[in-house]
């Protein structure tokens, strides 16, 4: 079942004009004009049929087929986006700015900004430009691209632990290879976590890992000074590293990451933080920069190459230089299209204060969301997050679907159990329509509410 069959006729979407429309300086990056913008989506339309007139692929169907959930990325499975038995859109044709088409040609102002990867906007023209100039002389070879030095000396200079870098591609690879390099340096194996940090074994409790592995591992709340404390004190001489992601949904308080820089210096440890989320929207050089606390390792990703599949180790020299007494390596690690395309977004953030920006337009949307709340009257729910990173907390998972779906059905993708990410691109018009959708969504959960009584 198609979305628009689910939900029948419905408001007219954003038209591919406005998708691509600029509203500053800024937004005007925008690679796509007008004609442009309608010459892919009648491209588009022509390749999957028009969704009135001739039955189309079943995406979902054929995509369950072949893909064991349904979608490579956790996150994009039918289930984490529309919740066990709801339905919408879940596969893209064209992503632009800050809208993405799906395959029956409808087109929504993404709030989830593929998962944070994106904070400039989709498709923008400078790190497009820069990406196809690579991919044009090759994006790998036997020999390492210029880029990749490049890159790693505009890191060293921004980031404040970074001495030397090492480039992965993928969030979970980098903060895996910090903990490797953390167990290497210091001949120790006991890791103190706190946060996510993806699918690999040191980090998750999932089925298929074994208790060995996850024996060397202890979890800790985020913000909790005494189970830090707990942790280090039974880790004793074996603690190798205190990993920390530095914002769960707020900032934490000085005290507890100053604590663990403090625990680290006293064990002879290493303190790892995960700026894979918070580098480049915080602040370029995220959580170490806002807060002073440098850490002997830190990892970056995500908004670093705006899309692009890059991630990174950044620290201090000694410490990376345990990559000579171990064997961390990927062959498309040092692949100069991602590459360059940080190379973009670097440019983007010593020309602008993109941070800054993208923490306005998140306090203006998270403002207009939390306001169209309050008109609904809808209860069970509350806006939580900093600005260019922000979340709705839904006690009920069938409300917050519900939501999800008639927010879609108004125009607007938000991300369901996860953070909503500002961009650049989210202009007036785009911000209009994610005020107007979430209103359409609380509307449809407290009308539900109130016919059950």
């Amino acid at each position: 079942m198609v979305f628009r069959k689910l939900f029948g006729a419905s408001t007219p979407a954003p038209s591919p004009a406005a998708a691509d429309s600029p509203a500053s300086d800024a937004e005007s990056q925008s690679p796509a004009s007008e004609d442009a913008g309608q010459d892919a989506d009648f491209e588009d339309a022509e390749r999957f049929g028009d969704a009135e007139e001739m039955d189309r692929p079943d995406w979902g169907a054929r995509a369950a087929a072949v893909l064991p959930t349904g979608a490579s990325t956790g996150s994009k499975r039918p289930s984490a986006l529309h919740g066990e038995g709801g339905e919408g859109p879940l596969h893209f044709v064209r992503a632009s700015g800050c809208h993405v088409t799906d395959t029956d040609g409808q087109t929504f102002v993404d709030c989830t900004m593929a998962l944070g990867a994106v904070a400039l906007g989709y498709a923008e023209k400078r790190v497009l430009a820069a990406a196809v100039d690579a991919a044009s002389r090759g994006n790998v070879a036997a020999l390492s691209p210029v880029e990749e030095v490049e890159v790693a000396e505009r890191l060293c200079d921004l980031v404040p632990c970074a001495e030397q870098v090492l480039f992965m591609k993928t969030g979970a690879e980098a903060v895996s290879a910090a903990v490797r390099l953390a167990r290497t340096y210091t001949g120790r194996d006991v890791v103190i976590a706190s946060g996510y940090f993806g699918w690999h074994d040191w980090a998750s409790d999932a089925e298929g890992v074994p208790a060995a592995v996850r024996g060397d591992v202890v979890r800790i709340p985020f913000d909790d000074i005494p189970a830090l404390e707990a942790a280090v004190a039974r880790a004793g001489a074996r603690l190798a590293a205190i990993v920390l992601e530095p914002v769960v949904e707020r900032m934490p308080s000085a005290a507890w990451v100053q604590r663990a820089r403090a625990c680290c210096d006293a064990a002879g440890s290493i303190l790892i933080v995960d700026e894979i989320k918070t580098g480049f929207r915080l602040r370029p050089a995220g959580y170490q920069e806002l807060s002073g606390i440098t850490p002997d390792l830190a990892t970056f990703g995500k908004a670093m190459s705006n899309g692009f599949p890059l991630s990174a180790v950044l620290g201090q020299r000694d410490v990376m230089q345990a990559m000579r007494r171990t064997w961390i390596s990927s062959t498309l690690a040092s692949d100069s299209v991602a590459l360059a395309a940080a190379g973009a977004v670097l440019d983007w953030h010593v020309e602008a204060d993109v941070c800054a920006t993208l923490a306005e337009t998140g306090a203006e949307i998270r403002s207009r969301v939390d306001a169209a709340r309050e008109a609904s009257r809808c209860s069970g729910v509350r806006i939580a997050g900093e600005d260019p990173m922000w979340l709705m907390k839904w006690d009920d998972p069938a409300d917050e679907s519900l939501f999800i779906s008639a927010a879609l059905h108004a125009g607007a993708l938000f991300k369901r159990g996860a953070y909503n990410y500002a961009a650049i691109a989210h202009d007036a018009a785009a911000i209009d329509v994610i005020e107007r959708a979430a209103s359409e969504g609380f509307i449809a959960v407290r009308d539900s509410a109130a016919r059950r009584g």
